[in-house]
């Protein structure tokens, strides 16, 4: 009779980890849109450019709540969406605004567009390393999709109204620099995840929403841009006023620590 310690146990074999589809898919719509955009921008064609980068705002915005709704948050959706920001809101933005307008200010203009690409990095690194001790109400500097949005919505309007880029160029450079160095500031930004869609609202608030849509349809391009520029700048308004009020104006003091690295470069 054989001792049940000699019994050999049956090692249940490891699944492999899978990667969730649908999240996934929407960030490599987003992705899509930023090459898109670099694409278009590269044939002179500066309206289907900023398009790209605008659609690839709006999957953006839309990946992390499909994830959550579906349960399927995963460390790998995670890094897939910082890259893939990296290139719609990052390189994308840089790109178009330097062949737009930048480039005929030589190296002024590349330096400009270096400047707000590098920020885009250093943002999202930034973000990725302070995620769990930064106060979820608000952004620590201006996030990446706004940045990019303020900066396309610039080109846009312009283009729309048929003035080329080298007219504007000084302008878009400073729009540029200052989109690109604000998002590396602790400027606090309100970030509206406190904000539940799923509480009721008195019937006023869906008024205003509908009189804000008629509002922008009048000249989507003006009416988005000052948008943009309302929430660009909206910031250091927050700023101020907690400087008035003698609270602490930082969220978080600049990380000095390192991620766990353990793992992260094995084959």
């Amino acid at each position: 009779m054989l001792d049940p310690q000699d019994t050999p146990v049956r090692e249940t074999p490891k699944r492999r980890k899978g990667i969730y589809i649908l999240p996934n898919l929407f960030t490599l719509a987003a992705l899509f849109g930023g090459f898109y955009a670099v694409v278009m921008a590269m044939n002179m064609r500066y309206d289907l450019a900023t398009i790209g980068v605008f659609c690839a705002m709006v999957l953006d915005s839309l990946d992390g709540r499909v994830a959550r709704l579906t349960n399927t948050q995963s460390a790998f959706g995670e890094q897939m969406d910082s890259l893939a920001d990296m290139v719609s809101f990052g390189a994308a933005p840089a790109l178009i605004a330097y062949e737009w307008a930048l480039k005929d200010l030589g190296r002024w203009g590349w330096i400009a567009a270096f400047v707000y690409c590098a920020c885009a990095a250093l943002r999202l690194a930034r973000f990725n390393v302070n995620t769990g001790v930064v106060d979820k109400r608000f952004f620590q500097g201006l996030p990446s999709p706004a940045a990019a949005a303020l900066v396309m919505g610039f080109v846009w309007l312009m283009n729309e109204g048929g003035i080329a880029g080298t007219d504007v160029e000084w302008i878009v450079f400073a729009l540029t620099l200052y989109a690109g160095l604000t998002m590396v500031t602790n400027v606090p930004f309100y970030s509206f995840k406190d904000v539940h869609m799923k509480k009721s609202v008195p019937f006023v608030v869906i008024v205003l929403i509908a009189l804000a849509i008629a509002v922008i349809n009048i000249d989507p391009p003006s009416m988005l841009f000052m948008v943009f520029m309302a929430y660009g700048f909206s910031g250091y308004g927050v700023y101020l006023w907690l400087k008035l009020k003698g609270r602490r104006t930082s969220l978080i003091s600049m990380s000095t620590d390192e991620p766990e690295e353990r793992g992260l470069h094995e084959d």
